[in-house]
């Protein structure tokens, strides 16, 4: 596949104020970025992409007829419009209403007003997750590791698989929660999992010292990736044994470099 370049992307900006949309369509044409279509609301972004299917929808949290969270909930029921990578860029400080946005499928969660860097850097995380590299191993296979999400979000397990099929990794199983995947590893073998940390049943700091104590997957290295942000319960993840943490948004060139460390160390 041909390289994506930044000046490439083409976009739709979904922004109810006239004046803020102004304003980042002038920092994406400073960025050498000239195919933007613009949106006032949910309702008018969604008719848009019926006929105009972008490299990057870029929307404010807060829209007229949905939040964010909701647009991208809508996208993922519509096969035509499930693949389109989304930015978020919000005032918003509050954890409780950022979380929903973390936990959909989003590639970055820029502040409002940004920065040049900010909108640079998650620019690029667009470009590395639309044309990934595959991940490179000298010690396995990359097709032949078995990997297993837990999430009990569906949208972000779906997210994961795709970014781990971009980099190459076929065999993936899935489980809602840390229960579920407690009934798969009984039955199954993973080289890696992933999983989330706040999920009902079972939680991710509970899956983690089960797989340790209890199971034979107990050398298999384990990426959390997650939204959590409170370093008491953070410190409390480590202790049981997780091999690495990953912030939700993520960045495919980071989760690379996550994984190619926890496989090859």
């Amino acid at each position: 596949m041909e390289s994506l370049a930044v000046q490439d992307l083409s976009i739709v900006l979904v922004e109810p104020s006239n004046t803020q949309r102004k304003i980042i369509i002038n920092e994406l044409m400073a960025e050498g970025i000239h195919n933007i279509e613009g949106a006032g609301s949910a309702r008018e972004a969604y008719t848009r992409l019926k006929t105009f299917q972008p490299d990057l929808l870029i929307t404010s949290m807060y829209l007229p007829d949905a939040t964010a969270a909701e647009l991208v909930a809508l996208l993922q029921r519509d096969p035509a419009t499930a693949d389109i990578p989304v930015m978020v860029v919000s005032s918003e400080q509050n954890y409780d209403n950022l979380e929903a946005v973390r936990q959909s499928k989003v590639l970055a969660l820029l502040p409002k007003p940004f920065t040049r860097t900010d909108l640079h850097r998650a620019l690029l995380a667009t470009i590395d997750y639309i044309n990934p590299d595959e991940l490179s191993l000298d010690l396995y296979d990359v097709e032949s590791l078995r990997v297993l999400i837990v999430d009990d979000s569906r949208m972000a397990r779906k997210h994961l698989e795709r970014v781990m099929n971009q980099i190459g990794i076929q065999d993936v199983t899935e489980a809602v929660d840390g229960l579920d995947a407690r009934n798969i590893i009984e039955n199954q073998a993973f080289d890696l999992i992933l999983t989330d940390y706040n999920m009902p049943n079972m939680d991710g700091q509970e899956l983690i010292r089960y797989i340790r104590n209890e199971t034979e997957l107990s050398h298999v290295p384990i990426l959390m990736v997650t939204s959590e942000e409170n370093e008491t319960r953070l410190s409390s993840v480590k202790q049981a044994g997780v091999s690495a943490l990953c912030d939700k948004p993520f960045e495919v060139t980071q989760v690379k470099g996550l994984l190619a460390s926890l496989l090859e160390g």
